[in-house]
């Protein structure tokens, strides 16, 4: 039981750990190798036409771009 507490101590020193530094920082966990892009893909699926959900998500995000550079405050 001992061990058990000890290492769900160690374990909650952690997590605290990390959450103090990123309320410090605003920096959130990222991995060393660049990801995908690292390697010369460009998306995730190989398919030539990106599907429906995308493509809404895509065009979502347009919009809101357009609007924050449009935004005069």
């Amino acid at each position: 039981m001992v061990m058990f507490l000890s290492t769900f101590g160690v374990f909650l020193l952690v997590i605290t750990a990390m959450a103090i530094g990123y309320i410090i920082q605003k920096k959130t966990i990222s991995g060393s190798c660049g990801g995908l892009g690292a390697v010369g893909i460009e998306k995730e699926c190989d398919c030539p036409e990106p599907c429906d959900k995308r493509k809404a998500r895509e065009a979502k995000a347009a919009i809101k771009a357009q609007w924050e550079k449009d935004r005069i405050l």
